[in-house]
């Protein structure tokens, strides 16, 4: 839960620390006075979107910190899964610079705003004013079944085999298409194989076939080149070079007795001797296997145009290329041949899945008509003790026409606050404070159900007032009493005086402007605030007396 945060110039904020506990606490003020700024940055701790204009005037940066007490709350697997350092007390800060650089940190370490976003919702979660509005998302309603069920693994399995089952429909899908488009070039491509397979390429040919067109155009230079280079070393004459090398070689053997270094340049040249002889029985070998073979020259050509004209055809530049277009093309003509196999098997599959989720999406069925009975029964004490006493709550189950994200449940939760009225969609029949009230205890019941710290209330109790605002904070105040912080913006003194601690927002002015603080009330200053908030701007005696006694019975 919040035990403090510390916002630096944010909108009209310039410097305000403030220290919450746990429990139920309320947070007063003069409308524009700056409870939605208070709000916003707490929304932007927690990873909503920032801007820029939420700079103060003239700040180079806003930085806001909370440090949040989260020992019990089961959030370790949470940190462990995304790599950050799990302590029970956690500080995260966001920071905002002119320049529109944003920065989040959670425990000094930096974090990303999507896990930012994510952990934020765990530790934190903001009711205000439009939020009633998700009354009439159906999703949100299936939501509230769901949490009230404590069954999320069954809901997590099925999604799992949802998201299968809707990967499989789209490759099912493209299968179809690819087969379809390819039966109509199967044509084209079989002449395409035909044409590639004829040509029996192999890797490096031609390489090979260019080297050798070269060899059989300059045959007879070839030739004569290797026969004049082995007589230069070998020739008859008493002057070849592999006579001259043995002669040295001789030479200076004879000697080696009295200069051994004679010794060392003999063997040098003997072994010149042996690598030119060598040398020169290659050569003639080579040459000797040199022919000119204008069929074979004619050949060889025509093979090294037909590759050219594969693959400019195919706009390739190697025979590699070639080859692989080759092997793609007989494996596009293989999933031809088996192609409605392929999807014979994968619309199997896809039936072995359908039955799966049909019985799983069954039994959330079976799990949510369960939360739906207690939830009528339940909401139902709240909403009677919140001045609606014929209330009646139905919760309508339909199905939708093919599975959801969600199972197969279309469901309506229906409301009448009057005996002669039959229950219709709560969202088109509830006034704003019927609604506001209706919120307040499907929050509650959900609360009820989750590990959720921090509750934060932005004036909920809006459209009531009198004893029934009254019930209102005795439900905040018994939210906050399980280990729980519920924190509530309230205009209502009998709202304001059931807090275990209270808090004001206010405007003043400085030399530097106009400024929004936000400080704790002690308990003189809560029987003035709360008198201001009953009498209006002459605060009277009696109102002092009133806000007295409202503290007492707190």
């Amino acid at each position: 839960m919040l035990k403090q945060i510390s916002i630096r110039n944010y909108a009209l904020i310039e410097r305000v620390d403030v220290d919450f506990t746990s429990g139920f606490s309320v947070i007063t003020g003069e409308t524009g006075h700056g409870k939605s700024v208070f709000l916003g940055a707490i929304a932007m701790l927690l990873g909503q979107r920032s801007d820029v204009k939420t700079i103060r005037e003239g700040a180079e940066k806003c930085v806001i910190e909370g440090c949040f007490d989260i020992a019990g709350f089961g959030l370790q697997p949470f940190f462990e899964e995304n790599e950050m350092d799990y302590d029970d007390e956690c500080i995260v800060r966001r920071e905002l610079s002119s320049s529109g650089r944003s920065r989040a940190f959670v425990n000094d370490t930096p974090v990303g705003v999507a896990q930012l976003k994510e952990l934020g919702a765990r530790l934190i979660d903001i009711h205000s004013q439009h939020q009633n509005l998700l009354i009439a998302d159906r999703n949100y309603q299936l939501g509230v079944l769901d949490t009230l069920s404590g069954d999320k693994a069954l809901l997590d399995a099925y999604t799992a085999e949802y998201n299968r089952y809707t990967a499989l429909c789209r490759e099912i899908g493209q299968m179809k298409e690819e087969l379809e488009k390819s039966r109509r070039d199967e044509e084209w491509l079989r002449f395409q194989l035909n044409e590639l397979e004829s040509a029996s390429l192999k890797e490096g040919e031609l390489e090979e076939l260019e080297s050798e067109v070269q060899e059989l155009s300059h045959a007879e230079e070839i030739k004569g080149a290797l026969y004049g280079a082995c007589n230069a070393i070998d020739g008859d004459e008493r002057g070849s070079l592999l006579t001259v090398l043995r002669d040295a070689s001789s030479a200076l053997a004879r000697i080696a007795s009295h200069y051994s270094i004679a010794g060392e340049f003999s063997e040098r040249l003997e072994s010149n001797y042996i690598e030119l002889k060598d040398c020169c029985s290659e050569m003639m070998s080579r040459a000797e296997r040199v022919q000119f073979a204008p069929d074979r020259l004619e050949f060889v050509e025509r093979r090294i145009a037909l590759i050219y004209d594969l693959q400019k055809k195919h706009r390739v530049a190697t025979v590699e290329e070639l080859i692989s277009l080759y092997n793609d093309i007989y494996a596009r003509l293989e999933r031809i041949s088996c192609g409605d196999d392929d999807i014979k098997v994968a619309e199997k599959q896809l039936l072995v899945l359908r039955e799966r989720m049909t019985a799983m999406a069954a039994e959330l069925t079976e799990k949510r008509k369960a939360s739906a009975d207690r939830l009528k029964v339940d909401i139902t004490a709240i909403l009677v003790n919140l001045g609606m006493p014929v209330i009646r709550f139905e919760v309508e189950f339909g199905r939708t026409n093919d599975f959801t994200p969600h199972g197969v449940d279309n469901v309506v939760f229906l409301f009448s606050a009057n005996s002669s009225s039959a229950p219709q969609p709560l969202s088109d029949v509830a006034s704003g404070g019927e609604m506001s009230r209706v919120m307040l205890a499907l929050k509650s019941l959900v609360a009820s159900e989750t590990n959720q710290p921090t509750l934060i209330f932005d004036e909920v109790d809006t459209g009531v007032s009198g004893f029934i605002a009254e019930r209102m904070g005795r439900l905040m105040q018994q939210m906050g009493s399980a280990n729980r912080q519920v924190l509530s913006i309230t205009h209502l003194p009998q709202v304001a005086a059931l807090g275990a601690s209270h808090y004001k927002v206010y405007k003043e002015e400085t030399e530097k402007g106009t400024v929004t603080n936000m400080i704790e009330l002690e308990q003189q200053e809560r029987v003035r605030e709360i008198a201001q908030m009953m009498s209006g701007e002459i605060l009277t005696d009696v109102a002092m007396e009133n806000a007295a006694l409202l503290l007492s019975k707190s």
